[in-house]
């Protein structure tokens, strides 16, 4: 583990994307305290690690096999995880 989720939450719609994807939430969730980011792009990788180092927001973004994309954001003060579709930001 990387560094703390703080309290998680989710949103009405990550978790029915998530329901019909047959993918439980506590599985991208590892992915993402492991630092598995999911399909980000180099640039974003790289701010995800200082992020970590640092204590900025960190966000992983998932897609999933109906095609949805699911994006998982921690807080920089690591209160709090959310996961929510992008739509919800």
């Amino acid at each position: 583990m990387m560094f703390e989720l703080g309290r998680v939450v989710a949103t009405p719609g990550a978790l029915q994307a998530m329901e019909e994807a047959g993918i439980s939430p506590a599985s991208l969730l590892t992915r993402h305290i492991n630092g598995d980011w999911g399909q980000l792009d180099e640039e974003d990788r790289r701010e995800n690690e200082l992020s970590v180092k640092k204590g900025f927001r960190i966000l992983s973004s998932y897609p999933l096999s109906t095609g949805v994309k699911i994006w998982c954001i921690t807080e920089a003060d690591r209160s709090s995880t959310c996961l929510l579709l992008p739509s919800e930001y």
